[in-house]
């Protein structure tokens, strides 16, 4: 008979490894290019700057590194994505043993995990919301340390700040996150008076701020063109205010149905509830904090704003909401029915990746259908027919002319849009249609 409280560790390790393996293996064998943010950020990666007109560069360094390591390797990136997963599901547990102080309840935290798609069928694509995940667990976890010690430690403030910046260089939402925990470590001060001030917490805002003053920088000599198209993209340069009803309510409609899986799961391991909350509990107080705080600004943003929550923003949100969600039922598991639980884990741990091959395999005009090497390749030939020198550079969009950065052996630097001025500067090149490809 299953022993589940028997080598929690032994099964938290195989979780983990199934995962990667799985959610590597399959978008491998059955696209036929990376998809459209992961060749984004190989392009930015390929110029690295401080920023680009999209987004900050945090998901732009890591590709790279990758792309120094493993090449054009399709494989190496789906690789790089589910690190990213696994390692964010490795600090939430460790977070939640400490918790529980019970390692079947941090196994069931990251086990409910699984029921949200965003750790599942859309983790493949690399992009600035997978590459928050791990920053936003250890800004969790070390302010956890600083929230729950009566001493606070000069390391954990810095190493706060370090995974702090790094999260806010990969997406500008990660300032929800840090606001919330801003609001906690003043409530606790103000309001519990369990803890006063000390200017070591300082230490976090001036490590965070330093950090951040080459993309500031960067930033002002660019315009502010990141948050403008930020901007842009929450609708915020739309006057209507029916969006100020409309768009709050679709994005909890959606919260309700992405978190659904998560919580039939936990329904079918729990017996009868009658919960009473403490709010002077200081674990539940600050696993609310967390979890729900940075999801309840975004929404008044959206009803004061207007602005359109994008679905895909989510992503890193949920990541500590099974640890709230066992914290608070813990007392009302019963094991009895651990077998339809681990029956319902199964069906929505296989049927995500067969859903994701599926369509992937049946459906021929996704991006990843694109035929990119293909390309590259009668690219390469029309320009070998004319120079003999490599191509350092290529212009255009970022999907069309990223894909000939990422599949052509020379692995040309992408520096933007096709711009007469830029071509002037060029040696020699030639233009196709849509991208200009060159030597400088």
């Amino acid at each position: 008979m299953f022993n589940y409280r028997k080598n929690i560790l032994i099964y938290f390790y195989i979780l983990l490894f199934i995962h990667l393996f799985i959610w590597t293996l399959i978008p491998s064998i059955t696209n036929n290019n990376l998809p459209l943010d992961t060749i984004e950020a190989l392009a930015w990666g390929s110029n690295l700057d401080w920023g680009f007109d999209k987004h900050p560069p945090g998901s732009a360094f890591f590709p790279e590194i990758f792309y120094f390591l493993f090449g054009s390797q399709d494989w190496a990136y789906y690789l790089l994505s589910q690190i990213f997963v696994i390692f964010s599901f490795f600090i939430v547990f460790k977070f939640s043993e400490e918790i529980f102080n019970n390692k079947f309840l941090s196994f069931l935290s990251v086990i409910l995990l699984e029921g949200i798609y965003f750790y599942n069928f859309t983790s493949p694509e690399f992009n600035v919301n997978v590459c928050q995940l791990p920053f936003w667990s250890l800004t969790i976890f070390f302010a956890w340390k600083i929230f729950n010690s009566k001493k606070i430690n000069i390391y954990h403030c810095f190493y706060l700040a370090i995974f702090a910046a790094i999260g806010f260089l990969s997406k500008y939402l990660f300032i929800y996150l840090l606001i919330s925990i801003l609001i906690l470590f003043f409530y606790q001060i103000i309001i519990l008076k369990d803890k006063k001030f000390d200017f070591k917490y300082l230490i976090s805002v001036e490590v965070f701020l330093v950090l951040l003053i080459p993309h500031l920088v960067w930033l002002f000599n660019n315009d502010f063109i990141t948050i403008k198209y930020a901007f842009s993209r929450a609708g915020l340069d739309e006057l209507n205010y029916i969006n100020h009803l409309k768009f709050p309510i679709i994005f909890l409609i959606k919260q309700i149905l992405i978190l659904l899986p998560t919580l039939i799961m936990l329904y079918l391991i729990l017996k009868k509830i009658n919960i009473n909350f403490n709010l002077k509990d200081r674990k539940l107080l600050f696993l609310l904090f967390i979890n729900l705080l940075p999801i309840c600004l975004l929404l008044l943003t959206s009803i004061i704003t207007g602005s359109k929550i994008r679905t895909m923003w989510m992503t890193p949100f949920y990541l500590f909401f099974g640890t709230l969600l066992i914290y608070i039922f813990q007392n009302f598991l019963e094991m009895k029915k651990i077998k339809n639980f681990l029956i319902f884990f199964l069906f929505i741990f296989l049927l995500s990746p067969i859903s994701y091959g599926t369509v992937s395999l049946l459906k021929d005009n996704k991006r990843t259908d694109y035929p990119g090497k293909k390309i590259a390749m009668e690219v390469e030939k029309k320009w070998n027919s004319e120079f003999k020198d490599p191509i350092n550079v290529v212009l255009g969009d970022e999907w069309t002319a990223g894909n000939l950065s990422y599949h052509l052996r020379s692995r040309p630097a992408w520096e933007g849009k096709v711009d007469k001025s830029k071509l002037d500067s060029y040696n020699k090149y030639i233009c196709l249609e849509k991208v200009c490809v060159g030597v400088k």
